[in-house]
């Protein structure tokens, strides 16, 4: 039998509360979704100012790395060189600002941010991520 790593309630909260200061430090108004690795949500913040969509999108995008085991942003980077037949593909969230968490080598889950402009999304996400200390 095999078996790996899991986000506890503890990993994702310590997640979201480094995220949720890195978007503060910087003062952007974003949501911030944490899920497990079948891109289900284990937390959900959106922070005052954001505009709802950003929820949804940010949903997306935690989904999409956590199924696609990548950055988002790898996505993105395939439809803007041409690929644009990726476009049809049934993930939502293929702008950037979906990474996953990764631990021994298995992706654990992935954070999606949205509100910002892409880059910064991810900025927000890796943060959240680097304080598991992984």
């Amino acid at each position: 039998m095999l078996s790996k790593p899991v986000l506890s309630v503890a990993e994702t909260t310590r997640i979201l509360d480094a995220a949720r200061a890195e978007a503060e430090k910087n003062h952007w108004a974003v949501a911030i979704v944490v899920s497990d690795d079948g891109g289900h949500p284990l937390a959900l913040l959106r922070l005052d100012g954001a505009a709802p969509s950003t929820t949804y999108i940010a949903t997306e995008k935690a989904r999409t790395a956590a199924l696609g085991r990548r950055e988002t942003k790898v996505y993105e980077d395939m439809i803007n060189n041409g690929r644009t037949a990726f476009l049809s593909a049934p993930l939502l969230g293929t702008l950037e600002g979906g990474v996953p968490v990764s631990v021994d080598g298995h992706v654990i889950g992935a954070v999606g941010v949205s509100g910002v402009k892409s880059e910064q999304d991810a900025q927000i996400a890796k943060a959240g991520i680097q304080a598991l200390g992984v």
